[in-house]
């Protein structure tokens, strides 16, 4: 076994709470495996399944495309999704399954039902409602290019990844222009989104339309243009993107934040609660590359109100919200 600490305040005061154990990082590692399993498991036996015309797509013939691709993309990132309700679900039953429960603002715990919860994420018309109808129209309309629409190839990780650097690059700089534009053009925006001082995992995409329409959508727009992909890769990225946007708003620490993610300078959820609680710093999501580059970049543990009180205890920090 293995012990992490956190440092909790500037003067290097550590809290040592509970061990992390290699249990609880394979159990993580299964959460994202489980996140790209639509594709992982698909792109290998998907011939052995539908015939080819539900597949394959000439661009010459002037073709509307067979729907099949659109349809795994949705179901994958729904599927994904499933993995991040059953996470949260342990989580929010006070689970240690998938690592200790530290609260990332141990002094604010918001009280609410894990339906509740549930109900109000999946139902945002911002949220996967909106995601869903601009990957239907891109597809149908033939607004891909044509790279999109073939299924052999398998996973291309490279462009997957660079997928995920551009996105979160675009939506960084469209990010920091709601915020700087003008006062009326952050109202109407990405303000409703900020009224989540302290968000928990389903506040994701509980925001407003142009803020999905400026934040994730044109990023959408000019990545697809800017990596040609099969829809093997395309629907990787899709499910990474969509989940881990979702985990970043976790109420608590990730076990795989507080040393990969964070050396590697991923986005975590203790960075995003940054930005929540201040909103000048740290507007990345996945990397905080771009926020180091620009002088954006703050540390969660310089953040005086994310420290525990005098009083505080591990208890408080690893107490669990109750159902209504």
């Amino acid at each position: 076994m293995s012990t992490i600490t956190i440092s909790r305040t500037r003067d290097e005061v550590r809290v040592k709470e509970e061990e992390v154990t290699m249990l609880h990082l394979l159990n993580g590692f299964f959460i994202w495996i489980g996140i790209v399993s639509w594709p992982l498991i698909l792109h290998r036996c998907y011939h052995e399944i539908w015939p080819k015309s539900w597949y394959e797509y000439n661009a010459e013939e002037g073709k509307r495309p067979p729907c099949l691709g659109l349809v795994l993309g949705i179901l994958a990132v729904s599927w994904g999704q499933l993995f991040v309700l059953f996470y949260q679900w342990a989580r929010y039953k006070g689970k240690t399954w998938f690592g200790p429960l530290w609260r990332i603002q141990p002094n604010e715990i918001r009280d609410y039902a894990y339906i509740e919860g549930v109900t109000t994420h999946l139902a945002q018309p911002e949220g996967f409602v909106l995601l869903g109808l601009y990957l239907s129209v891109t597809w149908l309309m033939r607004w891909m290019p044509d790279s999109y629409y073939a299924f052999d190839g398998g996973i291309q990780w490279k462009k997957v990844a660079l997928c995920l650097l551009i996105q979160d690059a675009t939506q960084f700089l469209a990010h920091r222009l709601e915020h700087c534009v003008s006062k009326a053009f952050y109202r109407a925006s990405h303000k409703p989104h900020h009224r989540f001082t302290n968000p928990r995992l389903f506040d994701a995409f509980n925001g407003s339309l142009p803020d999905t329409i400026c934040m994730i959508l044109f990023p959408l727009l000019f990545t697809k243009f800017m990596v040609h992909c099969n829809v093997w890769t395309y629907m990787t990225f899709g499910s990474l993107y969509a989940n881990w946007l979702t985990l970043i708003h976790s109420e608590f620490h990730h076990v795989w934040d507080l040393s990969l993610f964070s050396s590697l300078k991923f986005g975590t959820a203790a960075d995003h609660h940054v930005h929540h609680k201040l909103f000048v710093k740290n507007f990345g999501h996945l990397f905080m590359y771009w926020d180091l580059a620009f002088g954006t970049y703050k540390n969660p543990r310089s953040v005086r109100v994310f420290q525990p009180k005098k009083n505080f205890s591990s208890a408080n920090s690893s107490k669990t919200v109750k159902s209504e």
